[in-house]
């Protein structure tokens, strides 16, 4: 029989989505797995909401596709850049070009850079300035 993974929904926090499936590998047989993509991933990355179910429906999938008698699949599993990388590659080739690729890692998005206010510079005319 072929193993049948159902999408059973989302829970949002502000860290992370974690993503429900419902497996079931023969009649009877069925398992639950989770899959975490951290929120930022959506905010740094060309990765859209709309992404999340299909990048960790492939997740759940292709553990199960490696997982042999001896090493069953994790229930527990997480998204990281590169899995994000081949998702866009593979569903949105048009996506995978611009700054994100070119300064990526191999590890988790890397945080925003901090951005300074600019300098606040007295009115014209009243350099230098003096202190009385």
């Amino acid at each position: 029989m072929k193993t049948l993974i159902q999408y059973e929904g989302c829970i949002v926090s502000p860290t992370t989505r974690t993503y429900n499936f419902h497996v079931i590998d023969a009649p009877g047989e069925t398992r639950q797995f989770t899959v975490q993509v951290l929120s930022e991933s959506f905010r740094l990355t060309p990765l859209k909401f709309q992404d999340g179910p299909p990048i960790s429906f492939e997740r759940v999938q292709h553990e199960i596709d490696i997982e042999t008698q001896e090493l069953h699949a994790l229930a527990g599993l997480n998204i990281s850049g590169s899995d994000i990388q081949e998702y866009l590659v593979k569903h949105h080739p048009q996506k995978r070009l611009g700054k994100w690729e070119q300064s990526r890692s191999t590890s988790a998005p890397e945080p925003k850079p901090i951005v300074t206010p600019p300098v606040r510079r007295p009115p014209s005319g009243s350099w230098p300035w003096v202190h009385d």
